[in-house]
């Protein structure tokens, strides 16, 4: 894309995101969910794809922003939105470091072992968190009551999500054109020469993976407070679903692509709610068979698809 039609998607995509809660606001915490997912693909394919290292341990970073945010706003007594902001902050503060710990010890392993490690680590965060009673064990964590009248808290969500998929869209996108994303490319291409060339390649995958708990964290803690109770398995670290729907979102729009990851939320995000509508009882089925397809027939992702095809279709002309 040139850069005047990648201004002109933003500004679309703006304007839906501004006025869509105002004009559809029965819809305004799908449509919140929906910038979630987007934050979700985003920064996981700021490892998976751009990287190359396959992660299924994002959601422990979304985790511990959701349990901090909680475990501040009850114990500090703040009003409420003193105490969310204090609450985000924690969420940062301990998901970045836990990134650095996790990457400092992780990221020397590759392929199927890192993913393999990380998965284990989703699991471990949600046996600990099911047995922890400070935070609540299985039964899990309430969040205090927003203030604000009927409806309103979906909204208030709603454009803070979207704010913070905006924000970290912007972010990544700057990044990606810096010698950080040459980098992450070249240790996504060859790590042995990327190391022979002198990049310092554990210091730039801990970077990364610490960027993407940043964002995770503060997703997590504004996710707790719209749903208003925590699980530790089915919320927090839900690995099964959310850290799953990470990998199929951004492999579905095109992994290691600027747009792809935001693409593939979009498309899978309003498939699965059109399946929780009309297949009620099945929809587990086709949202298993909508992984099929996407991994036998989108490979390479709509994108690369897309760019297939025109690539055809110039040759063929």
């Amino acid at each position: 894309m040139n850069r005047v039609t990648d201004w002109h998607i933003m500004g679309a995509i703006a304007l839906a995101g501004l006025a869509g809660p105002l004009l559809l606001p029965g819809l305004a915490t799908q449509i919140a969910f929906l910038w979630l997912m987007v934050v979700f693909a985003l920064t996981w394919d700021m490892l998976g794809g751009r990287m190359g290292y396959n992660s299924f341990g994002n959601i422990v970073f979304f985790g511990i922003g959701c349990y901090a945010a909680a475990v501040v706003q009850r114990d500090t007594g703040l009003p409420y939105f003193e105490g969310l902001a204090l609450g985000l902050l924690a969420g940062t503060v301990c998901a970045v470091l836990a990134a650095i710990v996790f990457g400092a010890a992780m990221l020397g392993i590759r392929g199927h072992y890192f993913a393999i490690g990380t998965l284990g680590l989703g699991i471990a965060a949600g046996e600990v968190a099911a047995g922890w009673d400070y935070v609540g064990a299985g039964s899990g964590m309430a969040l205090p009551l927003y203030p604000g009248e009927l409806g309103q808290r979906e909204i208030f969500f709603c454009y803070s999500l979207f704010a913070l998929a905006a924000v970290c869209f912007l972010v990544f996108r700057w990044l990606y054109g810096t010698r950080f994303g040459l980098a992450l490319n070249a240790i996504r291409d060859d790590h042995d020469k990327a190391d022979a060339m002198g990049l310092r390649t554990t210091p730039i995958k801990i970077f990364a993976w610490a960027l993407s708990a940043f964002f995770l964290a503060i997703s997590g803690g504004l996710a707790a407070n719209m749903i208003g109770f925590i699980d530790p398995r089915d919320v927090a670290f839900a690995g099964a679903t959310f850290g799953v729907w990470m990998v199929l979102m951004a492999i579905l729009g095109g992994k290691g692509t600027l747009w792809g990851p935001v693409l593939g939320a979009f498309v899978f995000h309003v498939t699965q709610e059109l399946f929780w509508t009309y297949l009620l009882g099945w929809q587990r089925v086709a949202l298993g068979f909508l992984i099929v397809v996407i991994v036998v027939f989108f490979p390479q992702g709509i994108m690369g698809w897309l760019a297939e095809r025109r690539a055809r279709t110039e040759a063929g002309s």
